[in-house]
């Protein structure tokens, strides 16, 4: 109880302090009395410290009120992990999101950036969202592992939803030295609150598997998989991109004339150095579409895509838009994770005093339906560049054989997947 009250003491001055600077979303938060079509120039603004609203302002109050929502009662916090709400990814995904279901329930809506990579950092933004009002706080990326092990039991009052944080990434904050990576020789529930916890994982091998399918049955025969760190759901994209590039090649029966590079960066980022080995990946190895999986580090994939006409596949969400800005046309698809869908269902299910359903839970979603759209691991419809060779009802087809079970995808990371296809496995860059 004491470490609790110190902790609040010093988010309330925190947040004092930040109000009495006038500080934007860099310093702090933003609250949802914003337009809701804000577009990212505009995020863009406030992640570089221009003037931004108060986090818990009066007229972010008064329009939250004025809704009559029965939402009205929850003021909703989201922590950006590593990145920031503009990186084309889990956070800016996270926080349309948040933002959206906040103006259209009537809820408080404010974000906060962590003033450094660190968990320290995120534990610091959870004290200040709570100090600020927060009851309901969100947090996109494993990295908040440890911020589900401390916080959510300095605060138990606080619903908290992490966002692709597993029981491995729980256990490995919880047990520290001495954990041996197998969260099933632990029980996982002896280190947070599973009263105010929901934390779910996404089955990135399902999504994974549809882009190197459609990868194949668009044409491409020479491909590659940059990865940011070997993380498990990195690996889990990977993997499954190598299992569904191999079952296209096989059913059309063109083993032999299909490769694959695959090589992890070692960060989420591009450079110089990431850039110069796929410039020899698409410029010297003829290496023609690259799997970029990893927060920021199709920069690099994208950056020497552009020099030989390559093209690139993203990650997490439609990136499109953020990897076209490099030359129209350059994204063959996304493999996408429902993070917008898992932010409706879980505010909607606390608005509607349903939070017993989702406490204590470590869900792994992935598909729930025949419809592509409804699945919580799936292929952009509209930004997919669909071909003679897969079109959009080859994918529904390929979605129906996946959900009835009928296409065995592995989730084991073990070990490279066993292909009849050429893969060559670099580790890592860096």
């Amino acid at each position: 109880m004491k470490k609790r009250v110190i902790a609040m003491m010093l988010a309330a001055t925190m947040v004092f302090s930040l109000a009495a600077c006038g500080g934007g979303a860099a310093d702090g938060g933003q609250p949802a009395g914003d337009a809701a079509a804000e577009t990212n120039e505009a995020a863009a603004s406030e992640e570089s410290g221009e003037a931004g609203e108060a986090a818990g302002s009066d007229e972010s109050t008064g329009e939250a009120e004025a809704a009559g929502s029965t939402g009205s009662d929850m003021n909703i916090a989201m922590i950006t992990d590593s990145g920031d709400i503009t990186d084309q990814s889990f956070n800016q995904t996270t926080y349309e999101s948040c933002k959206a279901w906040a103006e259209s329930n009537g809820a408080q809506f404010t974000y906060y950036k962590p003033d450094s990579d660190s968990d320290e950092a995120r534990n610091a933004s959870v004290d200040q969202a709570v100090a600020g009002g927060a009851n309901v706080i969100v947090m996109p990326g494993y990295m908040f592992a440890a911020a589900v092990v401390t916080q959510s039991k300095m605060y138990p009052d606080v619903k908290f939803i992490a966002l692709d944080v597993g029981a491995g990434d729980i256990c490995e904050k919880g047990v520290g030295e001495g954990y041996d990576y197998n969260p099933d020789n632990w029980n996982v529930a002896d280190y947070y609150n599973t009263d105010n916890v929901y934390t779910c994982t996404y089955q990135e091998e399902i999504s994974g598997y549809m882009a190197g399918y459609a990868a194949v049955k668009l044409g491409y025969r020479h491909l590659g998989f940059l990865g940011g760190m070997s993380v498990p759901a990195v690996t889990r994209f990977g993997y499954g991109y190598v299992q569904g590039i191999n079952d296209a090649a096989k059913e059309l029966g063109i083993e032999g004339e299909v490769e694959v590079e695959y090589v992890c960066g070692g960060q989420f980022y591009g450079d110089a150095d990431i850039t110069a080995a796929m410039d020899t990946w698409y410029g010297t190895k003829g290496v023609e579409v690259v799997f970029a999986c990893g927060g920021g580090i199709y920069t690099s994939a994208a950056e020497a895509a552009v020099k030989t006409d390559g093209k690139v596949i993203g990650v997490d969400s439609d990136q499109a838009p953020v990897i076209d800005a490099n030359k129209e046309g350059l994204t063959v698809t996304s493999a996408m994770k429902g993070l917008s869908a898992t932010v409706n269902t879980t505010l909607d299910g606390i608005r509607d005093g349903k939070w017993s359903e989702f406490a204590g839970k470590i869900d792994n979603l992935g598909m729930v339906s025949e419809n592509p759209e409804e699945n919580f691991v799936q292929l952009p419809m509209e930004s997919t560049q669909w071909g003679d060779g897969f079109t959009q009802d080859d994918y529904k087809a390929l979605v129906k054989e996946i959900y009835s079970g009928n296409v065995k995808i592995s989730n084991d990371i073990s070990a490279m997947p066993s292909t009849d296809v050429k893969v060559t496995d670099y580790g890592s860059i860096k």
